[in-house]
């Protein structure tokens, strides 16, 4: 998405640099970060996996302290999202949005970002490469609601070890790319977070009295930026009469109007986000730049993570009038053109980012008083607030073992 100025290699032809720069540790240190960052996953998510079975038995018990349980657990994977960040691949995140979000993107006075979106939205957003998700759930813990994010997923992850289950406990909904039984899972997750309702803790601002908080996350493009799905996005356009795009795939309309449609009096305001990355030439995709090694091993994460906010009021978006209706094709193509254009508008957002090397910013201020940093961007990172977030992950699994062990060694002793 930058200008990209090659280094010279001596009696070979020249090849790109990296947009991070050199290696900033050697094979020794790689390994040991690979050790430390795979070892703090597993045992995170294994932590995480086995505390929702120690719990699920709440079920049965309370449904409001059942809900209350996976809200606490999904927090927790939000606070392993931050460290992976903040420990292993620590880049400026440059954040900037319109007049819509004015007052909403602040920032504490140790640096922090604090974002004050509502407690129910749906997010939506242009997918450049794996980790965008990551970003956008620590976006969710800048409210204080990473525990109740919901994304929409591929079917086969929820067979993936430890992670599949975790994910099924957490409520996520999970897609085959096949309408016909896609859309009945989905009108059934959907009525769900339409009609989800707690008491108690994790309920929301005023507890049993307003629906459950809920960031449904969407990516529209179904998939990221890469050479296969460029391809696949040109065939796309040309099937539909239009020209592609360059910096974004072409957003695919049937779920999301879906989701809106069945969210609607449920869910106000639809947020978009815009994610470029700080390095990406022309033609280059992200996803072949900034791997996994090359982001926490090597330490070559982005130089700059850049997120663009606005939001849409859901009366100001064209929908079927109708819940769970079959739409007609004149509100299938009114929303669609809606879509395309949101698009169209990311695609210039994302060219003037290419130009520029920044996105524009909203400079203004709110009834309170209240806007953004000078020049109406924030700079920071990802970090937790406190350092005692981090034991609570092990919460319930630290003294189950330890009951578990006077247990065992009791009934040892008797039975010796």
């Amino acid at each position: 998405m930058s200008s990209h100025q090659p280094n010279s290699v001596p009696n070979g032809p020249t090849r790109p640099a990296h947009p991070a720069g050199r290696i900033k540790h050697g094979p020794l240190v790689q390994g040991l970060r690979m050790l430390a960052s795979l070892s703090w996953t597993f045992l995170v998510l294994s932590t995480i996996n086995l505390s929702q079975f120690i719990g699920s038995p709440l079920y049965w018990i309370n449904k409001d302290y059942y809900y209350a349980y996976m809200v606490w657990t999904k927090q927790w994977f939000g606070i392993w999202i931050t460290t992976m960040s903040q420990w292993f691949s620590r880049t400026t995140i440059r954040i900037s949005g319109d007049a819509s979000v004015r007052g909403q993107l602040t920032i504490t006075k140790d640096g922090r970002l604090e974002t004050r979106f509502p407690e129910r939205l749906v997010m939506i957003a242009n997918h450049q490469i794996y980790s965008d998700w990551l970003y956008l759930w620590w976006i969710a813990y800048t409210s204080s609601l990473h525990g109740q994010v919901f994304i929409i997923l591929k079917e086969s992850l929820k067979y993936f070890p430890i992670i599949g289950p975790g994910m099924m406990f957490y409520g996520f909904i999970f897609m085959a790319r096949n309408w016909v039984k896609d859309r009945p899972r989905l009108q059934y997750r959907l009525q769900r977070l339409a009609q989800s309702r707690h008491g108690g803790p994790m309920s929301g601002r005023r507890g049993g009295d307003t629906l459950d908080p809920m960031w449904l996350m969407i990516y529209p493009e179904g998939t990221n930026l890469s050479g296969n799905t460029r391809k696949g996005s040109a065939k796309w356009a040309a099937k539909q009469g239009i020209k592609d795009f360059e910096h974004v795939l072409m957003p695919r309309s049937t779920g999301l109007m879906y989701c809106l449609q069945e969210l609607k009096g449920t869910v106000e305001w639809v947020y978009d986000c815009t994610v470029a990355y700080e390095g990406i030439p022309r033609g280059a995709y992200g996803q072949d730049i900034f791997t996994l090694r090359s982001t926490y091993f090597q330490g070559r994460p982005p130089k700059s993570v850049n997120m663009y906010w606005r939001r849409f009021h859901l009366s100001s978006i064209p929908l079927p009038s109708q819940k769970s209706s079959e739409p007609s094709p004149q509100e299938t193509e009114a929303f669609s053109k809606w879509l395309l254009a949101r698009w169209k508008e990311k695609e210039a957002l994302l060219e003037g980012y290419a130009k520029n090397g920044r996105f524009p910013a909203d400079e203004g201020y709110d009834v309170r008083g209240e806007g953004g940093a000078a020049g109406g961007f924030i700079e920071t990172e990802a970090k937790l607030g406190h350092w005692y977030e981090i034991p609570q992950i092990f919460a319930v699994v630290v003294p189950v073992f330890v009951v578990v062990g006077y247990f065992a060694a009791f009934v040892y002793k008797r039975v010796m």
